[in-house]
């Protein structure tokens, strides 16, 4: 693992994510799920993350079976990322909030209108 990977935690440290490069930007999403999550999603491809935990350690959720795991830290409850169901699809989403927060600021925050789509 290089010296420049970038760690994010659960609440209790349970479950870690490791990036290799903080994304510029952001995303901010109002759908009836994010919202709820109250979450910030970093986008990387998924080349850029290093590490992801071991299955055991979450829980995964997936609203209707569509698209995407969501994962949370089976001790703490706290979402760290999501990966998608298809195969092929190399975007990840990390839950930017699980990062320093002085890092997190450095990004743009872009917003998302999926509550209207």
């Amino acid at each position: 693992m290089t010296e420049s990977a970038i760690r994010g935690t659960c609440h209790c440290g349970t479950v870690e994510v490791v990036l290799g490069a903080f994304p510029p930007t952001i995303t901010e999403c109002n759908c009836s799920l994010c919202r709820r999550y109250g979450v910030l999603w970093a986008y990387v491809e998924a080349d850029q993350v290093l590490e992801l935990p071991d299955p055991g350690l979450t829980d995964a959720y997936a609203w209707n079976g569509r698209n995407v795991d969501f994962l949370r830290c089976r001790d703490c409850g706290c979402i760290t990322h999501w990966v998608p169901r298809k195969k092929g699809r190399t975007l990840r989403g990390i839950n930017a909030r699980i990062f320093d927060p002085e890092l997190v600021a450095q990004s743009k925050r872009i917003f998302r209108d999926g509550a209207n789509k």
